[in-house]
């Protein structure tokens, strides 16, 4: 049930379109245990990121079903989808599309564009790390801009548009790691790790018998747009956007707020676009889970995805074994009991 304790300034109708939200975001998840066993915690990221319009990264070993979940996510959304593999002779307008030259009734020809796989709502771009310089940047551009630039005209993609990237982290041979600034474009980092025992038998029984089931809709583009526009009215007490704040400015060695500790395993912290997601993602959770104002532990819980691809961490840090993940997870530990 909602959590109704806690006071709100919302109007009614942002009350009942928050149920609402609660009630489809149940129904999401139903749908999507169907056909994917456990990851819980991955499915709610890549709602909160849907919801709140951002592009999600998801990091995991081949065989952990990542292409799968975003396939049969955009299955329940209604939503178009395509999915671009990613390889090292991918060009730019593989990706975005290109003009050809058509013969026109009559005998005359003009160019007309053909657009390419990124005109549409969820794209999954699969193993995007293997893709050349020049064609991440014509993702990038997707990505922060939602449009596309070809032979000087620029196109518009529609909405709602989400990205959804997998990288493979044991795999680094043919690769071309994505630059900081594409990095930081993706809301979350969302680790995809292995399933338990139970999970894992669940997996064997349920995918080596009968085709696998179909999927109900529950979700359409204009529906999805207007709960993007509900999560952002959720209201924020004045002390969570200062703890937010606080948690990423302690993420950066050269600042004073940085802890002793962190200084020699962090080479440099997270920027301002940190604070603003995980000011969006604990809005968004807040609503998913029926919430009308945003509670502390919704900051925590996204600070993970949020932070883990935004702190680089320094050669003594890898010497150590000590990854970013330790670090944002021990910042928040230390912020919750100070808080």
């Amino acid at each position: 049930m909602a959590d109704r304790t806690l006071s709100s300034p919302l109007p009614k109708d942002d009350v009942d379109a928050i149920d609402e939200l609660r009630e489809v975001y149940g129904k999401l998840t139903k749908e999507l245990s169907k056909i994917i066993v456990g990851q819980e915690h991955v499915i709610e990221q890549l709602a909160i990121c849907l919801f709140a319009r951002g592009h999600a990264l998801l990091m995991g070993v081949p065989g952990l079903a990542k292409t799968l979940l975003i396939s049969r996510l955009a299955e329940t959304l209604s939503l178009s989808f395509s999915r671009i593999q990613f390889t090292p002779d991918l060009m730019p307008m593989d990706i975005t599309g290109t003009d050809i030259l058509q013969e026109l009734p009559g005998g005359k020809r003009e160019f007309q564009f053909a657009k390419g796989p990124v005109f549409a709502n969820i794209v999954l771009a699969d193993e995007i790390n293997r893709a050349p310089s020049k064609t991440q940047a014509a993702m990038l551009e997707a990505m922060q801009e939602h449009r596309v630039t070809v032979a000087g005209r620029t196109y518009t993609l529609d909405s709602p548009f989400f990205v959804l990237a997998t990288q493979n982290p044991i795999e680094q041979e043919g690769t071309y790691p994505l630059p900081e600034a594409q990095l930081d474009r993706f809301m979350f980092m969302i680790g995809v790790d292995y399933p338990s025992r139970a999970e894992e038998i669940a997996i064997a029984r349920s995918t080596t018998g009968m085709a696998l089931p179909r999927l109900e809709h529950v979700l359409d583009g204009p529906k999805v747009l207007a709960f993007q526009d509900l999560v952002r009215r959720v209201p924020v007490p004045d002390h969570l956007y200062e703890l937010a704040v606080d948690l990423v400015r302690r993420t950066r060695p050269h600042q004073g707020e940085a802890p002793g500790w962190l200084k020699p395993l962090v080479s440099w912290g997270a920027g301002p676009r940190a604070v603003q997601y995980l000011i969006l993602g604990a809005k968004t959770r807040a609503a998913l889970r029926g919430s009308y104002v945003v509670r502390m532990e919704d900051v925590m819980e996204v600070a993970d995805p949020v932070l883990r691809h935004r702190v680089m961490t320094t050669f003594t840090a890898e010497s150590e074994g000590v990854t970013s993940r330790d670090v944002a997870k021990r910042l928040v530990e230390e912020l919750a009991k100070a808080a």
